[in-house]
Formats: C-alpha cells, sequence, structure tokens
C-alpha cells in the first residue's frame, strides 16, 4: 500500500487530541485540528504551545514555532478531513458519540483516507460495522498523554484493509510513536487487559486490608515499573533467572498458578473500598491539586523520556 501520510486531521481537541496534534506535527505532518466545542477549538492554540514549551524545557522538542506552525485549527470537521491523508478521531469514549464523529468523518473524507481511533476499550466494529467506507477504519489506541508515552495500539476491525496495518505501523514508527499490532478485537485490547489484571489485584489487596494504596502504589512505582520503564514482563522474567524464561517459569510457575487460583471468582470494585480509597488519596493529594499534579506528572514522564532516548538502544 503506497500512501503518504503527509496531511493529518485529528477530530477533538481534548487531552488526547492535543497530544496526537503535537505528535503529529513534531513529526512532520500538517495537522488540521477540529472540536465540536467553539471554546476548545479558541483555546487550542495556547493550550499546545504551553505543552511545546515544557516540551521544550524538557529537550524532546528544539523548538516550539516551527511545531506549532505546522498546526491549523478548523472551524469545520468538513475542512478539517477533506483533504486529510490520515484521521485520528478522538472524541468522547461513548459508543453512540463515535457512531456519529465516525458517520461524519466517513462522509468528509476522501476514499482513500486512513481514519484511527483513540478508543481504549470499545472495538471499531461497534461504531463503524454501518460506514460505506468501514474498510478505511481501525482502532488506534494511544496511551495518555499520547505526545508523552509512546505505545500505540493498532486494532483492525474484521473488515478493516489490511494494507493498512503495516502503512499505518510505518508511519506511527516515523511520527515516533511505538505502535503494536493486536491480532483481533478483544475487549481491552493488550495494554488496558494487562493494566486491568494489575488494577484488580490491586483493588483485591487492599480491600483485603493487607496494604495500604501508598504502599501498594510504591511497591510498584519503587519496584515493579522501574523494570517496566524499558523493559516488559516476558523480558523481565527472562533476565530474572539464571536459565532465563524457561528457567524462572520452572521455578516459579507454580506459585503463580496458586494465585490466580485465588482469584477464580473475581468481584467487582466495592463502593467502600473505592470510598476508603478516595479517603486515603485526598489526604495526601486534595481535589484541588489534581491538577497540578497532573502537570508533575508530565514533567516526570519528559524527564523520563529524555533519558530512555539518550540511553544506547
Amino acid at each position: 500500500m503506497q500512501h503518504a501520510l503527509n496531511t493529518v486531521a485529528v477530530v477533538g481537541a481534548g487531552l488526547v487530541g492535543s497530544g496526537w496534534a503535537l505528535v503529529f506535527a513534531r513529526g512532520g505532518a500538517s495537522v488540521r485540528l477540529f472540536d465540536a466545542s467553539e471554546s476548545i477549538r479558541a483555546g487550542a492554540l495556547a493550550r499546545l504551545r504551553t505543552m511545546l514549551e515544557d516540551m521544550r524545557g524538557a529537550g524532546l522538542v528544539e523548538a516550539v514555532e516551527p511545531v506549532l506552525a505546522r498546526i491549523t485549527v478548523c472551524a469545520t470537521l468538513a475542512e478539517a478531513v477533506g483533504d486529510a491523508d490520515y484521521i485520528q478521531e478522538s472524541v468522547l469514549e461513548r459508543v453512540e458519540v463515535k457512531q456519529a464523529a465516525c458517520a461524519d468523518i466517513d462522509a468528509a473524507m476522501r476514499d482513500d483516507a486512513i481514519v484511527g481511533s483513540s478508543s481504549s476499550g470499545i472495538p471499531a466494529s461497534a461504531f463503524t460495522a454501518g460506514l460505506p467506507k468501514r474498510g478505511r477504519f481501525l482502532v488506534a489506541h494511544p496511551v495518555n498523554p499520547p505526545h508523552l508515552v509512546p505505545l500505540v495500539e493498532l486494532v483492525p476491525a474484521p473488515w478493516t484493509d489490511p494494507a493498512i496495518i503495516p502503512a499505518l505501523r510505518a508511519a506511527m514508527e516515523g511520527w515516533g510513536q511505538a505502535p503494536i499490532e493486536v491480532k483481533g478485537e478483544i475487549e481491552g485490547f493488550i495494554l488496558n487487559r494487562l493494566q486491568g489484571a494489575l488494577l484488580n489485584e490491586a483493588w483485591a489487596l487492599y480491600e483485603a486490608g493487607l496494604a495500604s494504596a501508598a504502599d501498594i502504589d510504591r511497591t510498584v512505582s519503587q519496584g515493579l515499573g522501574l523494570r517496566w520503564a524499558f523493559m516488559g514482563p516476558f523480558e523481565t522474567i527472562d533476565l530474572n533467572a539464571p536459565g532465563g524464561i524457561a528457567d524462572y517459569s520452572a521455578r516459579l510457575a507454580p506459585l503463580y498458578h496458586n494465585i490466580a487460583l485465588s482469584r477464580r471468582d473475581p468481584k467487582p470494585w466495592s463502593q467502600e473500598a473505592i470510598r476508603s480509597a478516595e479517603a486515603e488519596l485526598r489526604e495526601t493529594l486534595p481535589a484541588d491539586r489534581l491538577q497540578a499534579r497532573t502537570d508533575w506528572r508530565n514533567r516526570r514522564l519528559m524527564a523520563l523520556v529524555a533519558h530512555l532516548r539518550a540511553q544506547p538502544k
């Protein structure tokens, strides 16, 4: 499939859509940004400038103006997507909202354009089934914020043109992202299923009174997460036994099997546990400081990304 993705439209200019706009513009694409909210459109370039200033401070972009100059805020969806080679849909995570947005995109896009949805768990087949150009749609799920965390899950619907995946994967690599292919539709895809397994166990341990929320968080931030910042679970265990992954499995597979058996009747996160965790977290982080802490998180992510980029491959 010979399809250069030089002009990109982003539909939805919230947190995820804004991050995507920076990904594409930083990668050299001409970006056309649209949001149905006039107030969001009006403030988009100022928000993007602030984000870019932070990135420049962390050494993740050399200059703000050349990146910002590649982004145009459009007054209508048709203006944004009409000439686009690639369209990133980033509207609210609800089936009916995505159905409506994708129908509008389908009507305004070129026949050969590609449309990726930022859906974090809803498969593309749930909101593209009735579209005339449904073969051009798939999920391209980022991690928030996408301009700092490079993973992108590419998940085709059963009718997605198979030539799209390698073309979009190569384009994402060129834009500085780290794409993976999910080889079939599954609820939650890969990232949220892995995250969900950890979250479900964290809640079960917390509800059982075995550790505080802060200490469970510390177990990840000061333990598992340090390795996971640069290697995944298979490589982690491959390096954690003298004989590699087979040796590790021989030693510890029975333990993990017993742990799995102990959770054979999973329960929903209880409202009592959620209230308790909320109270604990708000003691150390009042609600009016959540945005400041999010900004702190993003600065830490920038520093980590800059460090990882500086390391030998």
